[in-house]
C-alpha cells in the first residue's frame, strides 16, 4: 500500500534512502506497488522513479500513479537485461515477483548489481507462485510436479557470485487468494485453474470441488537484498 507502506522489502529500500533520498529503479515494475511506497505520503524517500517492464499498460498504469503523487518518473519498455546497457546508475533497485520468470538468472543479477549504488532489493515466494496446484496436477493427471527452484537457490547463486552484504529475510503474508463464496465468482475462478491445469470447461465443477481443499490463505515470502559491486 502506497499511504501505508511496510515489510522487509519496503524497509530493506527505505533504510538506505532515509536522510538521504535518492533514485529508484524498479525492474518488472508492473504498476510500480514495489516503488511507489517508496514515494508515497508516509515515505517520500525516492527523488525519481524509472520503471522498466515488458507491457505498455502495466507502465501507463505506473505513470498515472507516479503522476498522482507528484513524483519524477521514467518509464522503459522491455525485458530485463536486454534494456540494462542504456541505463544509467540508481542508488535503489527493487525487483518484486519477477524472478521465477527469468530464464538466465546469473546476467539478470550481474546487470541489477552493475546499475545500483546502495542497495539491490529483491522480493519473492519462497517458492514457485503456482506451487500450490502440485495436489491438483497429481490429482487431475497424476503428474508429480517439479517443487524447484525455490528461493533458497537464489540466494546461493548470490553467494556464489560474491555479491556483498547478501541477506535473505522471510516472512509470511496473508493473501486475499482464498476461494469465493459466490458461487459464479466459484466458477469462474476454477475455470480459470482448468485452463492451467490443461482442463476442458466441463470440468470447471470438479476443479471448484478440489479447490475446496488447497490452502491459499498464506504467503511464504522472502526479501533478498545486497549491497552493489562499487564501479
Amino acid at each position: 500500500m502506497v499511504d501505508a507502506p511496510s515489510g522487509p522489502s519496503f524497509e530493506r529500500a527505505v533504510e538506505v534512502l532515509r536522510g538521504d533520498p535518492g533514485s529508484v529503479l524498479d525492474v518488472g515494475s508492473g504498476a510500480g506497488a514495489a516503488s511507489l511506497p517508496l514515494a508515497g505520503p508516509l515515505a517520500a524517500h525516492a527523488t525519481s522513479i524509472t520503471a522498466v517492464d515488458s507491457k505498455p499498460e502495466m507502465l501507463q498504469a505506473f505513470s498515472e500513479r507516479a503522476e498522482e503523487l507528484g513524483v519524477a518518473h521514467a518509464t522503459v519498455e522491455g525485458i530485463w537485461p536486454d534494456v540494462a546497457s542504456d541505463m544509467s546508475p540508481h542508488d535503489v533497485v527493487v525487483v518484486h515477483h519477477v524472478v521465477y520468470n527469468v530464464s538466465d538468472i546469473v546476467p539478470f543479477v550481474r546487470a541489477l548489481d552493475q546499475v545500483g549504488r546502495r542497495r539491490v532489493v529483491l522480493e519473492l515466494p519462497t517458492h514457485h507462485p503456482l506451487t500450490w496446484m502440485g495436489p491438483l496436477w497429481q490429482q487431475f493427471h497424476g503428474i508429480t510436479r517439479p517443487t524447484q527452484p525455490i528461493a533458497g537457490d537464489l540466494v546461493e547463486i548470490l553467494s556464489a557470485l560474491e555479491l556483498a552484504d547478501v541477506t535473505a529475510e522471510y516472512w509470511t503474508t496473508r493473501t486475499e487468494a482464498g476461494f469465493p463464496s459466490d458461487p459464479a465468482q466459484r466458477l469462474e475462478v476454477a475455470d480459470l485453474v482448468a485452463q492451467r491445469l490443461c482442463l476442458p470447461s466441463s470440468r470447471a465443477q470438479d476443479v471448484a470441488d478440489a479447490l475446496e481443499h488447497v490452502d491459499r490463505d498464506d504467503r511464504d515470502l522472502v526479501t533478498v537484498s545486497w549491497t552493489p559491486t562499487p564501479r
